[in-house]
């Protein structure tokens, strides 16, 4: 979990775009959203986040390969505190188990 989150960021993802989009409806909780090709919009009170994603080359270590997804997260019209608010659960329905 981080302390802020800016307006514009681009994360790499350990996942396939059919995990991500099973996991999106959770992470975005009562938010209103749509969904286009490789991309969504959600509403967060008078602003929003736009998602897009692309797949990536999978990660190679030794003999294992993990899928890979860049996923871009803009903000627009929210403040610092409803980032955060909004990534706080995201975050959290978007962890994975491990180790």
């Amino acid at each position: 979990m981080q302390s802020a989150y800016a307006e514009h960021f681009v994360r790499d993802m350990g996942c396939t775009p059919r995990e991500w989009l099973g996991w999106l409806p959770e992470a975005v909780g009562p938010h209103a959203w749509t969904l286009g090709a490789e991309e969504a919009q959600v509403q967060i009170g008078t602003g929003g986040l736009r998602l897009r994603w692309a797949e990536l080359p999978p990660r190679v270590i030794a003999l294992m390969r993990m899928p890979r997804l860049q996923v871009e997260f803009r903000f627009e019209g929210l403040s610092a505190d409803q980032r955060y608010a909004f990534m706080k659960r995201f975050d959290l329905y978007m962890q994975r188990g491990g180790g």
